[in-house]
């Protein structure tokens, strides 16, 4: 079922901590990470946030295939959110300030350290209350290269 209702699909995911981002390596198979989704209650736009080592395996993984996916559950609620998107490298000093809540000892100013965009194309989730999965598209999304 599609919809246009995106504050459902923030709703969702407010108060899940963690998703499991998954992106191509470079043996070509599909790997997943739990990532912690570091946007804020006032930043519920067209994209997620991630920090990560910059050269950690995801962080490779990234440089060579942008096409993301990061999955959300929460067995309490039963919701199951699936989200795909194009990730992208945002060195913006003043934004991973804004952003910060990551456990990096260096904090957002050490140079190790990456802030990744999710610009979110399509999402997809399913709760107990609708037993039905709904669509949410979002064509010609914003990509950062």
């Amino acid at each position: 079922m599609p919809t246009d209702d995106w504050s459902k699909f923030w709703d969702l995911i407010k108060d899940i901590k963690i998703g499991m981002f998954t992106a191509f390596s470079n043996d070509g198979l599909l790997h997943s990470r739990p990532m912690a989704t570091q946007n804020r209650a006032d930043d519920r736009n067209d994209r997620l946030w991630f920090f990560m080592s910059r050269d950690s395996e995801p962080g490779l993984d990234l440089a060579r295939n942008r096409s993301v996916s990061v999955a959300y559950a929460d067995p309490r609620s039963g919701a199951y959110i699936s989200v795909a998107g194009h990730a992208a490298v945002f060195e913006d000093a003043q934004t991973k300030k804004d952003l910060w809540q990551a456990w990096f000892p260096g904090g957002p100013e050490d140079p190790e350290v990456t802030l990744v965009s999710v610009a979110i194309e399509h999402v997809e989730y399913w709760t107990v209350d609708s037993n039905r999965m709904v669509q949410l598209v979002r064509h010609g999304a914003v990509r950062m290269d």
